[in-house]
């Protein structure tokens, strides 16, 4: 009965992915990962295993240099799997062998990639499908771009890196040598947006663009895509003009960029990445410490559910904006897109926003114990509370972005992050979710009395 309990449609998922980041660690620390002569921790192989089955792309070493092509191989599959989730390729495996799929993992998918009934066999034939496509897609543009450097493995690892959101680059300065390249910088960016808007608003594309041939058989965009959308471009405009204005009358803004149109380019860029990968065509430290505020609000809300993408998501924060204004306003529903929103979605969101923030707060207090002569025999030079921060929201929202602190951290505080990965990974939602199913429920209530509250 225990084991029953333990293995529930709610644990599978969080030892699924615990199982794939030690499988990845543990491939990672052998030597043919790793180049001739180079010296690796293992640590530092479990921390890419985590960083990339959570699609971050935080890393403590230069993977282009130190990884071997057996590496960067092991990385390439691992962020995939990663992109697109264990439950889904577990959930393909069982339908291949058995022509079936067990009730635990068809639950479990369900309740990962897509809300609502479903049939779970056509759903990952359309996943797979559709991924494949993008990401062939994307990789044959870079490679006809730019055959040189974006060769055929390179091509793949980076549209794939692009469309799971992980953000690893096999250039050592990521992609600041294509700053200024439009075609590189548009493919990227759209791969990364088609990944964090999640799979079932992909699917009705596919459904409206092939009459319901493929994909959901849907005439017209749902309220939940439709939510996805306008919300994921609103935040991106929203981005956009903050951290232009910010930048465009910031001291100096002359020397760094050519023009505004310059600006506006690397701007709209990070913008549109910061919310679920980690690719940059700047260093992000030379961003003044008010826009590295906005990116940071970015990347605590991510993208949408069910999709490569971290952070508490854009439904929950749209949940959240309208709670507020209906407070201030004194209604007693939420209205979006001409229907009210259940009491328990807002619960959920509220919770999600505490667990997140709460998390954050716990790990930048830990970080700021281990960065420190607390532990250390001396503190760490440059790690600032904002440096430190900034990593923190980075590794829970399954960023990647970093102010060049990660390979300079200690080992606690590279352990504080990967926890914060493969939290902001699994879902803190779904980890609580999986601790609940593993407590006994309680056969009675007490009575309640009211309290007086602000």
């Amino acid at each position: 009965m225990t084991r029953k309990r333990f293995l529930s449609p709610l644990t599978w998922p969080v030892l699924s992915f615990a199982a794939v980041i030690a499988a990845g660690g543990l491939l990672l620390s052998l030597p043919t990962c790793w180049q001739a002569n180079v010296h690796h921790s293992f640590l530092d192989a479990w921390f890419l295993s985590t960083s990339a089955v959570c699609v971050t792309g935080l890393t403590p070493v230069d993977i282009s240099a130190v990884l071997s092509p057996l590496g960067k191989g092991v990385l390439l599959c691992l962020f995939q799997l990663g992109g697109v989730g264990v439950m889904t390729y577990t959930s393909l495996i069982f339908l291949l062998w058995r022509n079936h799929v067990p009730f635990n993992s068809r639950e479990a998918v369900g309740q990962a990639l897509l809300w609502g009934d479903f049939s779970l066999p056509a759903f990952l034939r359309q996943v797979l499908g559709i991924m494949l496509g993008i990401e062939l897609v994307a990789a044959f543009g870079l490679w006809c771009h730019d055959p040189v450097f974006f060769h055929p493995f390179s091509a793949v690892f980076h549209a794939v890196s692009a469309f799971c959101n992980a953000g690893f680059s096999l250039c050592s300065a990521g992609l600041m040598p294509w700053r200024d390249d439009v075609v590189v910088n548009i493919i990227i960016a759209c791969s990364v947006f088609l990944g964090a808007i999640g799979f079932g608003v992909l699917r009705e594309f596919l459904g409206i663009c092939t009459g319901g041939k493929m994909g959901a058989p849907s005439a017209r965009l749902s309220r939940f895509s439709r939510l996805v959308l306008k919300t994921s471009l609103l935040l991106v405009l929203a981005g956009f003009v903050s951290i232009f204005c910010l930048e465009y009358f910031r001291e100096g803004m002359q020397l760094q960029y050519h023009s505004p149109w310059d600006l506006a380019g690397v701007v709209l860029f990070h913008t549109a990445a910061a919310r679920t990968a980690g690719f940059a065509t700047v260093d992000v430290a030379t961003f003044s410490q008010a826009s590295l505020m906005v990116l940071m609000a970015l990347m605590f809300i991510g993208g949408g559910p069910g999709s490569c993408a971290g952070g508490i998501k854009v439904v929950a924060f749209r949940v959240l904006v309208g709670y507020i204004a209906s407070q201030f306003r004194g209604d007693r529903q939420i209205v979006l897109e001409g229907r009210g929103v259940p009491a328990e979605n807002i619960a959920r969101a509220l919770t999600m926003f505490f667990l997140y923030a709460t998390t954050i707060v716990l790990a930048l207090f830990l970080l700021q114990m281990t960065e420190s002569d607390l532990v250390l025999d001396h503190a760490r030079q440059n790690m600032s509370q904002g440096g430190l921060l900034f990593e923190c929201v980075s590794a829970l929202g399954t960023v990647g972005l970093s102010l060049n602190m990660t390979s300079a951290l200690s080992e606690p505080g590279k352990g504080i992050l990967m926890c914060c990965m493969f939290a902001g990974r699994v879902g803190m939602l779904s980890l609580l979710m999986a601790v609940q199913s593993l407590q006994a429920k309680k056969p009675y209530a007490v009575a309640e009395a009211q309290l007086p509250i602000g």
